[in-house]
């Protein structure tokens, strides 16, 4: 069976399930318009993850993706962590407040307990999809037993490979180009492979099913994925801007300004796209000292975007953002999705 019979869905065309960005109304937007609408869930506890499902089923009769990490968690290095706070020390002191002494781990994994299993497994949803690793054999083996499809994210061919043999049901080729977070399973190990070219590696050594991901915004693109071998696409940074997503005020203006975007580990502790700032210009120096590993590194950030963001200055934002922002259009999903379509044709 083809990706769209699998995923019951009329277009190529999947919401890259963004985590902070995406809503209900966006994915259901999507999915109403024939595409596969998205959540990015890893970001909320299970509490929260639930209502948005619900919320989507709500709006939505047809078939959408859930997504969560699947990161391996690790204890806080003390070392790097003292380290890490000395050095943001001096970006906190700008705004005339205090460094914090502690970093959190804010975000938890799907592979420390089947809690989000759980809430898939009850909730239904058409697709899960994994960022950062592949979940673990009997949770694979649980989700199939449900007749849910799952996808898991891969930058290089040796994680492709892996995903295949874990029994996934779908290779994401996650290409250097993409916005926000590198699916990349090691943070150390990174081929930082383009999409294009990421594409045709997995297609000549994998049997399943391939959707392309990283620099796709408009249909031309798309369609040149497509004729590489992927038999669908996924898009994120295109849909940042529709009405529908979270993104603020602040974001959506910044995707709109032609910008340049730039990989950093300083925001998250993991590599991640995004549009240059201060993180890239001042923190990222040569002589910057370990970050703590992921999601540590992120709960730094978080505070001192807040605390910059109430003084209103945007300049330690995560506005996530792919290399081909610059070609993002202000239209809403329904229309997006449409011209998509409309260019994938010509």
């Amino acid at each position: 069976m083809s990706v769209l019979e699998r995923l019951e869905i009329k277009h190529p065309i999947l919401l890259a399930p963004m985590a902070g960005v995406s809503t209900p109304e966006l994915a259901a937007e999507v999915s109403n318009s024939g595409g596969l609408g998205a959540l990015g869930l890893g970001a909320n506890t299970v509490e929260a993850a639930k209502v948005q499902i619900l919320k989507t089923q709500e709006l939505t009769d047809h078939p959408f993706q859930v997504n969560f990490f699947c990161h391996q968690s690790q204890a806080l290095n003390e070392v790097d962590a003292k380290n890490w706070i000395e050095y943001l020390k001096p970006a906190f002191e700008r705004f005339n407040v205090s460094v914090p002494n502690e970093l959190n781990c804010i975000y938890p994994s799907f592979l420390d307990n089947d809690e989000f299993l759980n809430l898939v497994l009850e909730t239904r949803p058409k697709a899960v999809s994994f960022h950062f690793g592949i979940p673990h054999a009997h949770q694979l083996r649980a989700l199939r037993e449900a007749g849910i499809i799952t996808l898991v994210s891969a930058t290089n061919l040796l994680e492709a490979q892996a995903i295949e043999a874990a029994g996934v049901d779908i290779i994401i080729a996650q290409g250097i180009e993409a916005g926000g977070h590198r699916g990349i399973f090691n943070p150390e190990i990174d081929g930082a492979v383009k999409t294009s070219d990421l594409l045709q590696l997995i297609v000549q050594h994998c049997q399943i099913p391939v959707i392309a991901a990283g620099g796709i915004m408009n249909g031309r693109q798309a369609k040149h994925m497509m004729n590489l071998g992927a038999q669908a696409v996924q898009l994120g940074t295109a849909f940042v801007q529709c009405k529908t997503s979270n993104a603020n005020a602040a974001y959506r203006q910044a995707l709109l300004n032609h910008p340049l975007t730039q990989i950093t580990s300083s925001i998250s502790g993991r590599p991640a796209r995004g549009i240059m700032n201060h993180w890239q210009t001042q923190i990222d120096q040569p002589q910057r000292p370990t970050p703590p590993a992921y999601p540590y590194t992120y709960d730094l950030a978080k505070q001192l975007h807040a605390v910059a963001s109430q003084q209103g200055d945007q300049s330690f934002a995560a506005f996530w953002a792919g290399s081909n922002v610059a070609q993002i259009r202000e239209m809403e999903a329904r229309d997006l999705i449409n011209q998509l379509v409309l260019e994938m044709a010509e």
